[in-house]
């Protein structure tokens, strides 16, 4: 069984610094202290409105990050110029819309089948790995296959929202039967969404988990105990498998 690794999205850290449009908290040295304590790579999605990461901290964090850098970006063609000249380790392609607060969902895979299979082609030229960030279902896992991306991110979300019981069954039971397509399949198997320290456990029991991505939880312990102490009771729980 593959150790599953953490990449900690500091996404949060740049919405904390432009709510006063200066320069702290600085995300570079939060993304330093998450790899210290631990995190396997570092997490930012640019977002077409700029809301917290910019384009500055992309490029320097290609710079600073040691293990994996993943660069979440949406099918806007100016994002994915801007992602090729940063040529981060990888890409995850996610669905974007302005009004949201955050990621809404999985990627249409269908609809956008040939824009993605391009990016995928060019990314892959330029030597980027390419994950695609979709709902868990083992027909667009397929779909996914398809494409020629090398990883699927499985949306966690619609599970860590769910409240009931039989809701949180039949929500995991989504995730295990896509990860266990994609594993069939040959296709990478990431997770992330709204992870938090408690349902991240049922999680990790997913088939053929190698990533997690999580940040909004993390960046909100770090308030009460610091963000070394946040990225070390993550990794821990992470490593325990349970």
């Amino acid at each position: 069984m593959n150790e599953i690794k953490l990449c900690v999205n500091i996404d949060h850290i740049a919405t904390l610094r432009q709510a006063r449009g200066g320069v702290e908290p600085d995300p570079l040295k939060g993304a330093e202290i998450c790899e210290e304590n631990g995190a396997y790579g570092i997490t930012v999605h640019l977002r077409e409105d700029r809301r917290h990461i910019q384009d500055k901290d992309v490029f320097a964090l290609k710079d600073i990050v040691k293990g994996k850098y993943n660069l979440e970006i949406s099918l806007s063609h100016e994002i994915i110029k801007i992602a090729l000249r940063v040529k981060p380790h990888q890409v995850t392609i996610v669905p974007e819309k302005r009004e949201e607060l955050t990621t809404e969902g999985g990627l249409d895979i269908k609809k956008y089948f040939d824009k993605i299979k391009r990016a995928v082609k060019d990314f892959h030229d330029s030597g980027i790995e390419v994950s695609l960030f979709i709902e868990p279902d083992p027909e667009i896992v397929k779909l996914s296959k398809d494409t020629g991306a090398d990883h699927i991110e499985i949306h966690t979300g619609t599970y860590c929202d769910a409240g009931e019981e039989k809701d949180i069954n039949r929500e995991i039971n989504r995730i295990y039967e896509a990860a266990d397509a994609a594993v069939k399949s040959g296709i990478g198997v990431n997770a992330g969404h709204g992870l938090n320290y408690s349902n991240v456990r049922r999680v990790l029991r997913s088939p053929g988990l190698e990533e997690l991505n999580i940040g909004h939880s993390i960046i909100s312990r770090s308030v009460f105990t610091g963000l070394s102490a946040a990225v070390r009771e993550m990794v821990s729980i992470i490593r325990s498998g349970f």
